[in-house]
């Protein structure tokens, strides 16, 4: 008579279960009457299935730089595509209108062909999930802004004088989107994660990145954390090729370095993991950044809070009452207030936010300003619950990142 195998600590499935909190009887129930099916519903909502949809197709033997329609953008060439503030009516910014941010160019993956290697020396085993295995995982839909280090970059130069290195994004390299997919906590779980991992590395699979792979590093906890996800699915469909089909990480409040596109390898280890985009890249770099481990400078992580309003730079509007509208997020909190003003911050007024901010997303709102004919400059500033605030002046660093000051915006009324 043939032995059975019994479903040790060691095991995968029992250490997914045993992590979402199902007991041993309980899990050997589950699998005893339906199998690993039965277990893997019993960890999380209702298991997703592509039901008829068509695969994403490769069609380019060589893939432009990006393949959605560069024209509703601003367009950086091989940095990607900056997104039109005043194109994104509603708070869920759609896939055609979202910003594109690249390191070389957008990748075209066959998800038959795709596979997620998970190893590491802090680790258990080490792991080859197919998309169809994370597809099996329990899922999350979440809502999450996601923003790049350098939004605001080109305000240094315009509003400082002192011109940062890098992509001169406005304030355009940000968009709010639904995200659906698996924490990576989960897959943690499946391999094994060890007490003694203190680091994970995410590796994308685009070839043309300096390291073979556009690659960042985040701590165990941020790792762990529940809201920490891998995605497969933006806005309720298939992720878009330029926004890292088959799967791509969402690090709700982080970088969007750190949030990488098109993954294909996650290495756990025992010791910090340094690379070049955590020791000179997406670095603050200056006089007043004290430099940390292996880092030239302080390491980005956690984005700022932000406001700007939805109108092209600089706008042009008619005399009369206009309703002005905006968009205003933080990392920290839940955004709580937001003023205007039209005399340079000697007074300032409350705005009216609009809708619900849900989980990690963005806030909109609008007021309403009498425009007189000429030219003016209108300010905004935000301020979440937990009390923090748009400050009055940024410290200067060298690549340009996390500028946050209120922005004067231009606005001649004719």
């Amino acid at each position: 008579m043939a032995q059975r195998t019994r479903r040790g600590d060691g095991d995968p499935l029992w250490r997914l279960a045993s992590h979402r909190g199902l007991s041993r009887r309980r899990f050997l129930t589950l699998l005893l009457a339906g199998g690993t099916t039965a277990v893997l519903a019993a960890c999380g909502d209702e298991i997703p299935q592509w039901q008829g949809e068509t695969r994403p197709q490769l069609h380019d033997a060589e893939p432009p730089l990006v393949f959605k329609n560069p024209t509703p953008f601003i367009d950086h060439g091989h940095a990607g595509l900056e997104a039109r503030l005043e194109l994104l009516s509603e708070s869920i910014a759609p896939n055609d209108l979202f910003f594109v941010r690249n390191n070389s160019r957008s990748v075209a993956l066959d998800p038959a062909e795709w596979s997620l290697r998970v190893d590491g020396d802090a680790l258990d085993e080490a792991l080859q999930l197919t998309l169809d295995d994370i597809l099996r995982l329990p899922q999350r839909t979440m809502t999450s802004y996601l923003e790049c280090a350098g939004n605001h970059r080109v305000m240094f130069d315009l509003l400082q004088g002192r011109s940062a290195k890098g992509t001169q994004w406005g304030r355009g390299a940000i968009g709010n989107a639904e995200w659906t997919g698996v924490a990576l906590a989960d897959v943690l779980a499946l391999a094994g994660a060890q007490e003694s991992a203190v680091s994970v590395l995410l590796i994308g699979l685009d070839p043309e990145s300096p390291e073979g792979g556009f690659r960042r590093a985040m701590p165990i906890e941020k790792a762990l954390h529940p809201d920490t996800l891998l995605v497969h699915r933006m806005n309720g469909a298939p992720l878009p090729r330029d926004h890292g089909f088959p799967l791509r990480a969402i690090v709700p409040g982080w970088v969007g370095s750190s949030q990488i596109k098109w993954l294909g390898r996650i290495v756990v280890s025992s010791k910090p993991q340094w690379t070049r985009n955590n020791t000179t890249s997406y670095v603050l770099i200056g006089d007043d950044y004290e430099p940390e481990g292996e880092a030239e400078g302080s390491v980005v992580t956690l984005q700022t809070i932000k406001s700007a309003l939805a109108l092209p730079w600089p706008a042009t509007i008619e005399p009369g009452r206009s309703r002005l509208n905006g968009y205003a997020h933080s990392p920290h909190a839940d955004i709580a207030v937001v003023e205007w003003s039209d005399n340079r911050g000697a007074s300032w007024q409350p705005v009216v936010l609009t809708g619900q901010q849900v989980d990690y997303g963005w806030a909109q709102f609008h007021f309403e300003w009498e425009a007189t004919p000429g030219e003016h400059t209108i300010m905004t500033r935000a301020t979440d619950i937990d009390g923090n605030t748009q400050p009055n002046h940024v410290p200067f660093n060298e690549k340009g990142y996390l500028f946050n000051q209120p922005l004067p915006h231009p606005i001649v009324v004719a």
